[in-house]
């Protein structure tokens, strides 16, 4: 395990990524009519990227813009609401964070001075209340002074249920929650008039996921199978390339599925935790970005969750 990785594990859960750019690209393109995706930095956690390495998206309604996550900073959600005017004139009016990494809340500060409505799912806060402050540490030796004005800001309205249906400025607008995945808050974000799902952390493509402490790869499994069931057309995942199903299923599904089905039958026969690592087939998943790096700790941890089980 790197030192780095070693880090993220104790401070942020921030996970390791080979970069493909070197500086921070705040753009928005389009998905759908009215429906946008900055697909951010697939390297570290950087000055450069003011810690956006994450995807974020912006739906145009006639009442408003809608931004899914807020990014990591005051300054960076800044930097968002300018790229965002360059393809609306919409303000936007209501955020939504997809679940508790430090890029898809910290910005909420910035949003919530300009008066927007911010909202996540509750099982969202105690997560947010416990890493804030850490994540906030862990930002500090890479932005520096671009993390200044920079506070946790949790969001204004909380999600309650399973499944949810808001009506924004006309545009139907639906979040599934199957118990948190990444993080025990993540959420998916879907619309279903344009067939555009914002899975936020739940899937990854192009790279390998993470797996942390605070993941739950059943649960996990769960957010896949709802968003399966919706059969979106498009798929902004919260890292890496707008995607499909079948994408989904290739880089986050099936690596998911097949560490689960691994560890349940080495913790059934009593396998040591070193046996059932090494003993994985990762080889169908070690092109993905990152696979190195990440695979170890999430097969051991995938192995202490059916453990407990």
């Amino acid at each position: 395990m790197t030192q780095t990785l070693l880090k993220t594990l104790i401070i942020s859960g921030a996970a390791l990524f080979s970069s493909w750019g070197h500086a921070a690209d705040i753009n928005f393109e389009p998905v759908a009519p009215g429906v946008f995706a900055c697909i951010g930095d697939t390297g570290q956690r950087s000055d450069q990227n003011e810690g956006l390495n994450n995807n974020i998206g912006l739906v145009v309604t006639t009442d408003g813009a809608l931004l899914i996550d807020s990014g990591a900073s005051f300054q960076g959600a800044r930097q968002i609401a300018a790229a965002a005017r360059k393809v609306t004139s919409q303000p936007i009016k209501w955020v939504i964070n997809t679940g508790g990494q430090d890029h898809r809340w910290l910005g909420n500060g910035y949003f919530i001075d300009q008066g927007a409505v911010v909202m996540a799912h509750e099982d969202a806060k105690a997560d947010m209340q416990a890493r804030g402050g850490l994540q906030l540490a862990a930002l500090k030796p890479l932005l520096k002074e671009k993390l200044d004005g920079t506070q946790p800001t949790l969001p204004t309205q909380w999600f309650k249920r399973p499944d949810e249906s808001l009506n924004l400025g006309g545009t139907k607008v639906e979040i599934k929650y199957r118990g948190g995945a990444h993080t025990p808050g993540d959420i998916v974000v879907w619309l279903p008039e344009q067939g555009v799902l914002f899975s936020g952390d739940v899937v990854y493509l192009d790279r390998l996921l993470g797996i942390f402490p605070f993941s739950h790869t059943g649960r996990w499994m769960d957010s896949l199978q709802a968003i399966r069931a919706l059969k979106p057309a498009r798929i902004v995942p919260g890292h890496g390339r707008v995607g499909d199903l079948s994408k989904m299923e290739a880089d986050t599904e099936r690596y998911l599925q097949a560490l689960r089905t691994h560890m349940k039958i080495a913790v059934r026969d009593m396998a040591n935790i070193s046996e059932a690592v090494q003993s994985f087939d990762a080889k169908p998943f070690m092109h993905l970005l990152n696979a190195a790096d990440l695979h170890p700790g999430n097969a051991s941890r995938t192995y202490l969750e059916l453990e407990r089980e």
